[in-house]
Order: structure tokens, then sequence, then C-alpha cells
């Protein structure tokens, strides 16, 4: 297992599904900008969050500034034509906001019949752009 640390920026709002027996799983794409001014280039991470987490991720908005701690994971899969493709995705353990551009105010979740209290994120221009939870873990 390959343990990975990047910092970036969402580029859509998580999308939340739930899996035929009722967990919570979100995908999110998450730009990362690499290199020297001469030689800058974007990469962009495919990002899976389980269970509570993505649901709390869910509430992000696009252009969030965020870091993701996770499993670096390998996907094999055959594309329509029937050739063989390899894809690399991050399995994420934590996932929340860069306090680098914006501010969070965190709250843990309540277990008050399935409402939760979200954190409300902001940008330095106080542009509310998201929220999200921690359930009862520390967020980093």
């Amino acid at each position: 297992m390959t343990s990975i640390t990047i910092r970036g920026n969402i580029t859509a709002p998580p999308e939340l599904r739930y899996t035929q027996n009722g967990k919570p799983v979100a995908s999110v794409t998450v730009a990362e900008n690499v290199g020297k001014d001469d030689q800058k280039r974007t990469n962009f991470h495919r990002v899976t969050l389980w269970g509570e987490l993505g649901e709390h991720a869910a509430a992000l908005e696009k252009g969030t500034s965020v870091i993701v701690v996770g499993r670096l994971d390998q996907r094999e899969y055959e594309t329509r034509e029937g050739e063989k493709r390899t894809a690399w995705e991050i399995t994420a353990d934590a996932f929340g906001p860069d306090l680098r551009f914006q501010t969070a105010t965190v709250q843990k979740a309540s277990s008050n019949g399935g409402q939760q209290s979200r954190p409300q994120v902001q940008q330095q221009n106080d542009q509310w752009v998201g929220g999200g939870s921690y359930g009862d873990d520390t967020p980093f």
C-alpha cells in the first residue's frame, strides 16, 4: 500500500452515491498544480471517499482548496474496444479544506436523528464555498 498526500482544488462538487448495501461513497477530482514557474503542469487525481467522509465532503463546491491523505490504488479495466487500461486512484483516509486559502468552523457531527452539523468553509474573500463535518474524529 502506497500512502499519498496531495493539495489542490476540487474541479466539481463531489458526486455522492450509495452502494447496494446503503454505504455512502463520494467521488471527486482534485487538480494539483506542480512544477516550477517555467514548467508548471496540472495533475488531475480521482479521489474516492467512503462512509461519513464521503457524505461530509459532498457539501464542498467546485474550486474549494483541499488536502487529501490516502492510499494510491491501481485499477485495471477494459474499454469498449477491448483494450486493457490501468487507472490510478486515491482512496481517501482524510480530506479537508486547505486553511492557507480559506477559513473553517468545525463542529462535531451530531447524532440527533441523522441530522448533522456541518462546518462552513470560507475563502479569504468571505464567499461561502462549502462545508462538511468529520464525525467523532479530528479532521487531521
